[in-house]
């Protein structure tokens, strides 16, 4: 008799999981539970789909339910939320399409997802107001602004998802409001970059609002106004992106263990303190690459790559879910701005590094060949051990940049290292010293002074 893999939610790392285990060992049982109607999305182009760029949401269906049951012979069941896990017994408690049953596992996959953070707002029910983490929630904002036509946007958060948002309801014609509690936008990705994305919105025309908290909305059955605490300003639509949390309430209940984070607590190979019981994306936490110590970083990358070697591991061959640097990337109109590993110096001390940092600004091309723009690069290295830690980049062009240091985290380069590292150099693409090489080589010269 084969063994049963039950998957509880069917998105990123729950389809991937279930495809890799099913492709490894084509005679398992997988059964997917999935309490909505999506499954396989990418969430992260529901900001594109609002602005335009993306024409129909099912666009960004990366499989359809219909092609994981058919092509990949998965047991994909949505409108299935699963109420309860008995790790004792090996079943999950299933309730769907008017019925509730037991369902027995051999392994079990916990894939819940997060969800966005919702503050204790007033108002934050009235009609306009919206979050943006799931496809309804993006359709329902499209249809918000294609029917009412709204005039005032207020966006509540500055990061990824109220960046992105800001540009969408700008390209859609809104006068764009953007109220952030903390000094900066994009806290994570340090001043450096936070200070150039907010001199590029305020250049896009976004009223941007720093160390400003909201306290709620106002209005009779729609929004109207966002309240502040000694003000209040009118606006036709909210959306309030403050960032998410790890749904762990159902492995709680079943004494699967949270770590400090407050995500699921999970070895190399994504288990839990139940063996046969596993989590991973938005819910689990990983491993730090620079510190070793357990992270929570909610990444597609992150949520695919541990779903998949899941898959794998249930079938007899373990492979680790990998450790994360928090590689992440954002476009902010005409910016791109992107982060990896440790970006500031607190955060750096705290792991107990002494850490030392540059600031470089160099173009993206050859002096002498058009289309050139400055990339402002910071790297983070540790004083005593030379290893590196960190680093940010933003401009108008070569974000991606930011991969050449995430390798470097990964495989645990120093400094000197990655300035001595063979990178490709043609005019149109790179001056010959490329400005990642250019910020290892002030550093290095930095930690040997």
């Amino acid at each position: 008799m084969s063994d049963t893999l039950v998957i509880v939610g069917g998105d990123a790392a729950g389809m991937s999981a279930a495809s890799k285990a099913k492709r490894e060992q084509p005679e398992m049982d997988v059964i997917v539970f999935e309490k909505g109607e999506w499954v396989s999305y990418a969430a992260c182009g529901m900001p594109y789909y609002v602005k335009g760029a993306v024409e129909d949401l099912d666009d960004l269906v990366t499989v359809t339910p219909e092609q994981f049951r058919e092509e990949r012979e998965i047991d994909l069941r949505t409108g299935h939320e699963v109420v309860g896990i008995d790790p004792e017994a090996e079943t999950v408690t299933v309730e769907g399409r008017g019925e509730q049953f037991e369902q027995s596992y051999d392994h079990l996959l916990v894939a819940t997802g997060a969800t966005a953070i919702e503050p204790p707002f007033d108002g934050l029910g009235l009609d306009g107001v919206f979050t943006i983490h799931d496809m309804d929630e993006a359709d329902a904002i499209e249809e918000y602004v294609s029917e009412r036509s709204p005039d005032s946007a207020a966006i509540v958060g500055g990061g990824y998802v109220g960046i992105e948002m800001a540009e969408a309801l700008s390209e859609r014609g809104l006068d764009v409001s953007l109220y952030e509690m903390l000094p900066h936008v994009l806290q994570p990705f340090g001043d450096t970059v936070a200070e150039a994305v907010e001199e590029h919105l305020r250049e896009q025309g976004v009223d941007l609002h720093l160390d400003t908290a909201v306290s709620g909305f106002e209005g009779e059955s729609s929004v109207e106004r966002v309240a502040l605490e000694d003000d209040s300003r009118a606006v036709d639509i909210v959306i309030v992106g403050v960032g998410v949390a790890p749904n762990t309430d159902l492995a709680e209940q079943a004494g699967i263990e949270v770590g400090e984070t407050g995500a699921i607590a999970t070895d190399e190979y994504g288990r839990t303190n139940y063996e046969n019981i596993y989590a991973a994306g938005d819910n689990a936490e990983a491993r730090n690459v620079v510190t070793g110590d357990p992270d929570h970083v909610p990444l597609a990358l992150t949520a695919n790559r541990a779903g998949r070697a899941i898959g794998q591991t249930v079938t007899g061959d373990p492979e680790p879910v990998g450790e994360t640097a928090g590689t992440a990337i954002v476009k902010a109109f005409d910016l791109g701005a992107a982060r990896t590993g440790i970006v500031d110096e607190q955060r750096a001390s705290e792991a107990g590094f002494d850490p030392v940092s540059v600031s470089i600004s160099a173009s993206t091309r050859a002096h002498y060949y058009p289309g050139g723009e400055e990339l402002t690069v910071t790297l983070l290295a540790d004083r005593d051990s030379g290893t590196l830690l960190g680093g940010t980049v933003v401009g108008r062009e070569g974000a991606k940049r930011i991969d050449t240091v995430a390798m470097a985290l990964t495989g645990g380069l120093t400094v000197s290292e990655l300035r001595d590292a063979d990178l490709a150099y043609a005019p149109p693409f790179s001056p010959v010293w490329d400005p990642i090489l250019t910020a290892a080589k002030v550093l290095a010269g930095k930690l040997d002074a």
